[in-house]
């Protein structure tokens, strides 16, 4: 439990509130920021006590590995070994929401928290503007899991952020809604290309860049990268996926033309419905605890992240 209330400063899309998420980001502190995926709850990477910190405001299992933030490719090389596939993944897709899984470099300055004790480390380079202009600000690696308690519902605003962690961290910085709204895909080399979370960039995109399908995690895998625990993304309510029609008592999460209490798109475009996703779990969240039914979702694209997040989220709760 974190030991003492804070106050939870809610800093504005300006020069004076990226120097002040910078400044507290190279003391130690944890700030929030946005990415195009959802916020993220920013720590220096190479601060055992910031890091600590992290998993200590969102109750996250130590075992359960952190993604590296940085603001350009080139400021990777002094972290992580970038080489063949992920070289060329890298400058395809970077900055994005694409995150690689690379060999930590040897006697490196980041915290062992952050990859768990593992030889490797999740890294990005995200393409939200705001986020790059706190990165170069720092002037640190910030390591960056979502911003919400952990296991509940993704942040996508500012106001999410505040609703889960304000009195445990520093600072948020406000830079309005994701675009994404989902997080990113997560790409291994195990020694071939392997997709160990589905995410905010497709896995046809990917295929198409390097020529051939993409192998899949296994289920039982050990946990080697963010975005694994088997429940995750949870609203307090029990989904049901795939509906077909609504049971008494249920509220409908709809997609395509159906009538329903929200729906993540009318029109049955998954772009709009992944960016749709964290918020409107948040707001049935918000309404009560009346059980949830989801509609079905095509499983291609960013349906199948979106689809990732849906089954975690309706995963039998410890």
């Amino acid at each position: 439990m974190v030991e003492r209330e804070l106050k939870t400063e809610h800093l504005q899309d300006n020069a004076g509130g990226i120097s002040r998420a910078a400044e507290l980001l190279r003391a130690g502190a944890l700030v929030s920021f946005p990415t195009e995926t959802v916020y993220g709850l920013g720590a220096n990477a190479t601060d055992d006590r910031a890091v600590a910190r992290i998993f200590e405001a969102k109750g996250r299992p130590h075992f359960n590995p952190l993604i590296v933030h940085l603001p350009s490719v080139d400021a990777v090389s002094e972290y992580a070994e970038l080489s063949g596939i992920t070289h060329d993944l890298a400058h395809a897709f970077w900055p994005g929401p694409l995150t690689l899984v690379l060999p930590l470099k040897p006697n490196g300055p980041l915290s062992a928290l952050v990859s768990a004790g593992l030889p490797t480390v999740a890294v990005r380079v995200p393409a939200h503007a705001l986020a790059q202009k706190v990165l170069e600000a720092a002037g640190v690696p910030v390591a960056a899991p979502s911003a919400n308690p952990s296991g509940r519902i993704s942040p996508s605003t500012a106001q999410h952020v505040l609703d889960g962690l304000s009195g445990r961290i520093e600072a948020v910085l406000d830079g309005g809604p994701c675009g994404v709204g989902v997080e990113s895909t997560i790409v291994g080399i195990e020694p071939t290309p392997v997709l160990l979370r589905p995410g905010g960039l497709p896995v046809e995109a990917l295929e198409a860049a390097l020529g051939a399908p993409l192998a899949v995690r296994g289920d039982g895998a050990a946990i080697n990268a963010p975005g694994q625990m088997t429940s995750h993304y949870a609203p307090n309510a029990q989904m049901r996926l795939n509906a077909e029609r609504v049971l008494e008592g249920e509220r409908l999460l709809g997609f395509g033309p159906v009538d329903a209490a929200l729906n993540l798109s009318p029109s049955g475009d998954l772009v709009e419905a992944a960016a749709n996703l964290f918020g409107f779990l948040h707001r049935l969240d918000a309404e009560g605890d009346a059980p949830i039914a989801v509609s079905p979702i095509p499983d291609h694209g960013l349906g199948r992240a979106i689809n990732d997040r849906l089954r975690r989220a309706a995963a039998p709760r410890d």
